[in-house]
This record gives C-alpha cells, sequence and structure tokens, in this order.
C-alpha cells in the first residue's frame, strides 16, 4: 500500500471485521453480548461508506461490510493484503531457509516444521491502515493461529554475537524505484534479535484449524502477536540474521508515520517506522429489542483495563468488558446497554483505557492531530446511527 498523506483530522471510521476462535463462541456471556438473540435486530450504521472496489489499487482484498460478518468470521472472509504477487507454492518444492550469522544454518520442509514442538494463540491481526482512509473499515480479525516457536528455532540455528537484526524474507516479488534505479525485489520485513527472540513468535501454518490458505501465506507465515499486519510476513522462504539494520521500502520508505512534533516550541518533523500495535477500540453494531437497544464492541493493542462509550457527546458511560476471555494478544469484547434512546441521528464513540493508563486519544490529541499519514489511525471512532 503507498504512504498517502492526510489532513490533520483523521477519518474515524469503524474497524473490525470480527473473527473468533470457536472456544471464544462458547461464553455465554459473550454470546449475549456479541450475538443477535431471538428477537433481537441489528440496526445498520447509517455512515457505512459504499464499497471501494479500487481501494489501494487492489492492494486490500475481500474487505466485508461490518453488518455482513458474524462474529465467528471464516478464513474466506478474512480480509488479506499482498503488497506484490500472490505465489502459488507447491508444498513438495517449498523449504524454509535459515542463514546469515548463525553457527548452523539449515533448510527445512514443512514437515520439518510440523514435527516440531506445536503451540497455539489468538491473535487480533490489524493492517496499520486500518481507519486511516474513509473505504478501509475492515481491516483487521482475530484467529486462532497455530505453529512452532521462531525463538526455538533460532536458539537451535545459534545466534552469533554480531547478528543484530533478523530479515523475514516471502516468496512473492515485484520491482521497486530507488532513484533511477528499478529493483527486482521480494518482499521483506525485519525485527532487532530481542523482539524476533520473543517467546510468543510463531512459524505458523495453521490458520482457525486449517492449513493456511495460499492468501494468507500458505505453506508458512510469520505470526509476530502485537505488532501490526506488515510485520506478520506471509509466504515465508528465508530467514536471515545480519550485523545491520534492514532499510527497503516497507522498513523506511512506506510504512512510516509523519508527525508534527514541537521541540522547544519549534515544531519538528519526525518519522517513525510502524511497528506494534496501539491500543484502540471500536463500537461493532447496535441491536434493539422492543424499545431497547444495546451497543457492542471490542478494544485490543494492550491490556485494557476499561472502555468507556459517549454518546452524542455525552459523558462517558462505562462498558461492561466480557471477563470469560482475556487472552494476552487478542481482543476484548464489551457491550453497553441503551435503554433511553431517542429516535433521530445519534453518534456513538468510544475509547480504551489501557492496564498502564494509557487512553485512546481525541481527534485533537497531539498524537493525531499532528499526523499527516494514515498509518497507526488509532484514534477515537465515532459512528453515526438512525434510530426510529
Amino acid at each position: 500500500m503507498d504512504s498517502i498523506e492526510m489532513p490533520r483530522r483523521q477519518f474515524l471510521g469503524q474497524s473490525a471485521a470480527l473473527v473468533t476462535s470457536a472456544a471464544v463462541l462458547n461464553s455465554p456471556l459473550l454470546m449475549q453480548a456479541f450475538a443477535a438473540q431471538p428477537g433481537e435486530e441489528i440496526i445498520p450504521w447509517s455512515d457505512q461508506p459504499p464499497a471501494d472496489p479500487g481501494v489501494a489499487r487492489g492492494v486490500i482484498q475481500n474487505l466485508q461490510r461490518w453488518e455482513d460478518l458474524d462474529w465467528l468470521t471464516p478464513n474466506s472472509q478474512f480480509f488479506n493484503i499482498a503488497h506484490y504477487n500472490h505465489p502459488h507454492i507447491d508444498e513438495q518444492d517449498w523449504s524454509l531457509e535459515i542463514t546469515g550469522l548463525v553457527r548452523k544454518p539449515g533448510r527445512f520442509r514443512l514437515s520439518d516444521i510440523r514435527a516440531r514442538p506445536r503451540h497455539e494463540l489468538s491473535f487480533t491481526l490489524e493492517c496499520a491502515g486500518n481507519n486511516g482512509r474513509p473505504s478501509f473499515l475492515t481491516g483487521i480479525g482475530t484467529a486462532q493461529w497455530a505453529g512452532t516457536s521462531l525463538a526455538a528455532m533460532l536458539r537451535e540455528a545459534g545466534l552469533l554475537d554480531t547478528g543484530i537484526e533478523v530479515v523475514f524474507v516471502g516468496a512473492d516479488t515485484g520491482e521497486e524505484q530507488v532513484r533511477d534505479i528499478k529493483v527486482p525485489t521480494s518482499f521483506a520485513r525485519s525485527m532487532g534479535v530481542g523482539d524476533s527472540m520473543g517467546p510468543d513468535n510463531l512459524l505458523c501454518y495453521e490458520m482457525n484449524g486449517a492449513p493456511l490458505p495460499p492468501e494468507h501465506g500458505f505453506p508458512l507465515r510469520l505470526i509476530v502477536p502485537g505488532w501490526y499486519g506488515i510485520a506478520n510476513v506471509k509466504w515465508l522462504r528465508r530467514i536471515e540474521v545480519r550485523a545491520t539494520r534492514l532499510e527497503n521500502r516497507f522498513m523506511g520508505r512506506d510504512y512510516v508515520t509523519i508527525r508534527e512534533e514541537k521541540h522547544d516550541g519549534r515544531t519538528e518533523w519526525v518519522e517513525t517506522s510502524v511497528g506494534r500495535a496501539q491500543i484502540k477500540s471500536a463500537p461493532a453494531r447496535v441491536v434493539r429489542e422492543g424499545g431497547h437497544y444495546k451497543i457492542v464492541g471490542m478494544a485490543w493493542g494492550a491490556p485494557i483495563a476499561r472502555v468507556e462509550v459517549s454518546i452524542d457527546s455525552g459523558p462517558w458511560q462505562i462498558a461492561t468488558i466480557d471477563p470469560t476471555r482475556q487472552e494476552k494478544y487478542a481482543w476484548r469484547l464489551w457491550s453497553l446497554d441503551w435503554p433511553a434512546s431517542a429516535p433521530g441521528e445519534h453518534a456513538i464513540t468510544v475509547r480504551a483505557v489501557g492496564a498502564d493508563g494509557s487512553v485512546q486519544p481525541a481527534p485533537t490529541d497531539p498524537q493525531i492531530a499532528g499526523k499527516h499519514t494514515y498509518w497507526e489511525s488509532n484514534g477515537q471512532i465515532t459512528r453515526h446511527i438512525r434510530l426510529s
């Protein structure tokens, strides 16, 4: 996705293509809060933008209307993004190479990786550009990912002390223009050794209990929970440990957030690479039963202490968070009863508060107001609805 400069006022749209594991759906409280019950009616948002088939020139695929999604979204309905081609890989012709500054370089077939200890985790995967443009509202989903430990394989390879960066190279390829040079290239992202050795990082071969679909990285992808989607490299074919930082389009030229900051009374423009996901929440849907309404939604990106909802710019009300699911990297589900609801147009705004005291920023917060690119758009989200 190409970088696009935006005005200071960032679009505050809905962001969620909900995906949950079957285990989550077994929660009675969650079922009460999130699934429309007999006699309940889902009220559609009045600010749903028209579908944009040309969003990001075809880079983003399979975006769903929020109202059309169930709470368990099949893999076939999970959003997907590819900046280059969609490689079609035959498992028999594929292998993963671990190379560079390691004592024991190696090459592994998928059967080798599947034979290793298996780990599963729930992780809410969000595109760093989600909610940064009016037509991109559902670049997010939660799945149950399964694979083997990246850290364990790196330890067995024997990292040399001179290695500081781990580069993850995909099988998808394209061409980049760097000044007057056209450069054939593979998609690649990198992390420092410390981040790469995170205990929960997976070399992932399953998504929601099934082999990775081709569009989601078959036969193997990187899952780094807690990071934006761009870091979760698909169609993984090489892991290389290097002594220098990787600088390419996806590390230093694109996926860069540009902000104005004040330093000693001066305005400075600061560029930072997109990395870890940030605290965020969104209203998902409103349901009605008789004259009673209920607002439901989710919060993610950090350990969540509470979620607050403001209706028509009124006082913040504390939502009820489902206590039965507190997985480290998956969103928290919440609901708020809305008993007194007058007919007409209403605005629903939500904000999440983290366990560390961090608050999802308002549009006037310098983190949002001074931002000139659409990446990392975690400002408070307002949706509009018309009640009859």
